[in-house]
């Protein structure tokens, strides 16, 4: 167990319910998954779909200063190398007080849109800057997500150390898990660690999701 955090606490962010998503019947196989990704929000529907009720603060994330009205302006944006569309936007407070949260996890969301209009990928991060005794769980997070989409017929991966690197409370973890489901190719990152130029209170740990429609270019 890490050390400075209470067995209460890990067990109790471990079961947080995966707050402000659209609840999902359990998928009556582990291959299938029928519900949203995010509230309200399913990767493969068509962008003029998506309700700007809920969201803001949008902008381009190829280009920061460039904000957006809502989702209808998605062409706004510069597209990528797979000629997608990469949105950055939050909750709206008067739907989230405690702000963009995922599962109890401050976060921070791309919503990805092909230019055949409709969304391609969605990703989800925890936030470096959440305060520590939040930040200190963002690992969990990638358990809730991948338990959400089925426990089983995950493909995972688990980094060594790099030079330097030292494990946080005996805790060393660089894990990469990926899985396919209804159409969806997921990923799932989770890293907890200390980099050699960290002192105790600084170290990575971190959650980074991403949600791609299983035949789109990543």
């Amino acid at each position: 167990m890490m050390r400075g955090l209470k067995l209460s606490e890990i067990l109790a962010a471990s079961l947080i319910a995966w707050q402000a998503i659209a609840p999902a019947s359990s998928p009556a196989r582990a291959e299938e998954f029928g519900g949203n990704d995010l509230r309200n929000i399913r990767v493969g529907m068509a962008a003029t779909e998506l309700a700007d009720e809920g969201y803001v603060d949008f902008y381009c994330v190829a280009d920061p200063k460039r904000t957006l009205a809502g989702w209808k302006n998605w062409r706004d944006c510069p597209a990528g190398a797979s000629g997608a569309r990469a949105i950055r936007f939050g909750y709206d407070p008067s739907t989230s007080r405690d702000g963009t949260m995922v599962a109890g996890h401050p976060a921070i969301l791309t919503l990805l849109i092909d230019d055949s209009g409709q969304v391609g990928g969605l990703q989800i991060e925890t936030d470096p800057k959440a305060r520590l005794y939040i930040r200190k769980k963002a690992f969990l997070l990638g358990l809730q997500a991948k338990s959400r989409y089925g426990p089983d017929g995950w493909a995972c991966t688990e980094g060594q150390p790099g030079a330097g690197d030292q494990p946080v409370g005996g805790v060393y973890l660089r894990e990469h898990c990926t899985k396919t489901i209804s159409g969806r190719s997921l990923v799932v990152e989770r890293n907890l660690f200390r980099r050699a130029d960290q002192d105790s209170r600084n170290f990575v740990d971190e959650t980074r999701i991403r949600i791609m429609r299983a035949n789109n270019p990543q």
